[in-house]
């Protein structure tokens, strides 16, 4: 009975547990479809939301792009219509020049048919013209008793006359025109180059002058029976003056670097005070090596002022000894140093090479540095002395031609004469004798009047000009032209002269009566 119960008991308790199993299931089943509902009412709210933005978006893309279409649609019709406007005015304008072409066109035609009737009556004038010639011809040979070719040859004698006349004219004013030029730019360069060159102008000397403290001092530097003056000529190869000049001596010698060293060395003995022949000996030989040394200094600075640079050592030397060397009162390195400046400014202005027109310039004269040691002229010794030490062909031809002894074939040849003539003939540059300076005029004054029709000649401005009386009778004026030419060309071939030379042709034609 007890197991029945229990049984029963068991069996209620597993049907409880179903019951609450299925109530269970039963509440948590309506509990998610409760839920379940719920997200799907707020699925379908956010899907109502979802399409409704979409078709807001989709409106407002669909006005935008109906916008831009209306837009796009507005700015092509305006092209258009721009378009159609520049075609008309193209078209209008094409109309017009047709119409314009046919004018002109049947203008050229109306011109042709007048031009054509035209040459008709020219061809017909000339015919008459021809048959009136040819009558006018025969008339006048049957008067002038003259054949039409004797009559020709009459008229090319008169024009050949007349043109000979118009052409000298021509050719005078030609001339004077590029003449006037020529001496314009001439002298811009010139002027240039001079104002931007100064060289200092040393008076030409052969003999130095040596103060002394006191007169006593002679008779020292005279020495017991004349040994030490002896001693002091022997060495030094220069002749030593005392006289009563006060508290002076003079050393006289024709080489400059001899002097000088002669100079220097009788100085230092008068500071010494001690003065006898091996004292002397030992000065002389002090005093050559310092002007040996100053030699090369004073070559070695020219070199660097004109900016001249690879010279050779021997070159160098020979430069400073041109500092002891004078030419007509003119020092002969100051005088290099001039040309080398002025010819490497005219270089530059003209373009050319201004480094080996300022080379040739400085080594111009280097053959007067060594002239009276060696034979030839200082041109000759000069070309010797570039070979030597390997100057440039072009440096070697422009020192053989600075005197116009070759023509010069370079425009640093042709610079380096008009630079060496400016030097030289530069207001106080040089001192000429007044023998030499008669003697000059008077041979150019003979060089002119060797010329047939000169009647006097006259040199003026210090040779710098001459005037020439022509005879009118024997020279016209065509000839004058000719003349003038003819006797600058002889006056640069026979005579030696600083700068140039103005040669000016008068001729003269009087006619005189008297009333009686």
């Amino acid at each position: 009975m007890i197991l029945i119960q229990t049984t029963l008991l068991l069996v209620a308790v597993i049907i409880a547990l179903v019951v609450g199993i299925a109530a269970g299931y039963l509440l948590r089943r309506s509990i998610a479809e409760s839920k379940l509902g719920a997200a799907e009412e707020e699925a379908r709210k956010l899907l109502d939301e979802a399409i409704k933005q979409a078709e807001t978006k989709r409106k407002e893309v669909l006005v935008e792009a109906k916008d831009e279409v209306y837009r796009i649609r507005q700015e092509a019709e305006r092209d258009n219509r721009e378009r159609r406007r520049e075609l008309d005015r193209m078209e209008r304008r094409l109309i017009q020049k047709e119409e314009s072409l046919d004018k002109k066109l049947d203008n050229i035609e109306q011109k042709d048919q007048v031009i054509r009737e035209k040459e008709t009556m020219v061809e017909k004038t000339q015919e008459d013209l021809k048959l009136i010639l040819t009558q006018q011809l025969k008339e006048m040979e049957r008067i002038s008793g003259m054949s039409s070719e004797q009559a020709r040859e009459l008229l090319l004698h008169n024009v050949e006359q007349q043109i000979r006349a118009e052409a000298a004219a021509l050719i005078r004013e030609i001339e004077a025109e590029a003449k006037e030029e020529a001496d314009k730019r001439a002298r811009e360069i010139v002027t240039l180059a001079v104002q931007r060159c100064a060289a200092d102008v040393a008076a030409e000397t052969t003999v130095s002058v040596v103060s002394l403290p006191n007169d006593e001092m002679k008779g020292r530097i005279i020495g017991r029976e004349g040994r030490n003056i002896r001693t002091f000529e022997t060495l030094t190869g220069v002749d030593l003056i005392i006289d009563d000049t006060p508290e002076a001596v003079i050393l006289s010698s024709f080489d400059p670097v001899r002097r000088e060293i002669a100079r220097v060395a009788l100085e230092k003995l008068i500071i010494d005070g001690r003065i006898h022949p091996a004292r002397i000996e030992e000065m002389v030989e002090k005093a050559s090596k310092d002007i040996e040394q100053e030699i090369r200094e004073v070559g070695e600075q020219a070199a660097f002022e004109v900016g001249v640079h690879g010279l050779h050592p021997e070159m160098i030397k020979l430069l400073g000894r041109l500092k002891y060397r004078t030419s007509y009162g003119q020092n002969v390195l100051k005088h290099s140093v001039e040309v080398a400046y002025l010819a490497g400014v005219m270089a530059a202005e003209l373009e050319v090479d201004a480094v080996a027109a300022r080379r040739a310039g400085l080594i111009h004269d280097i053959g007067k540095a060594v002239d009276h040691e060696v034979t030839g002229s200082h041109i000759e010794i000069g070309v010797e002395l570039a070979k030597r030490y390997r100057e440039k062909d072009e440096i070697q031809h422009a020192i053989a031609a600075h005197h116009g002894d070759i023509e010069p074939l370079s425009i640093e040849a042709v610079l380096i004469q008009a630079a060496d003539a400016i030097s030289a003939a530069r207001p106080g540059a040089r001192r000429e004798t007044l023998e030499t300076y008669i003697k000059r005029l008077e041979k150019l004054e003979n060089v002119v009047t060797e010329f047939q029709g000169v009647e006097r000649a006259y040199a003026i401005q210090a040779g710098r000009e001459v005037r020439i009386m022509v005879k009118p009778e024997e020279i016209d004026d065509p000839s004058a032209i000719n003349l003038s030419r003819e006797i600058a060309r002889k006056v640069e071939q026979e005579l030696d002269y600083p700068g140039q030379i103005k040669v000016v042709v008068i001729r003269e034609t009087r006619a005189v009566d008297f009333a009686k």
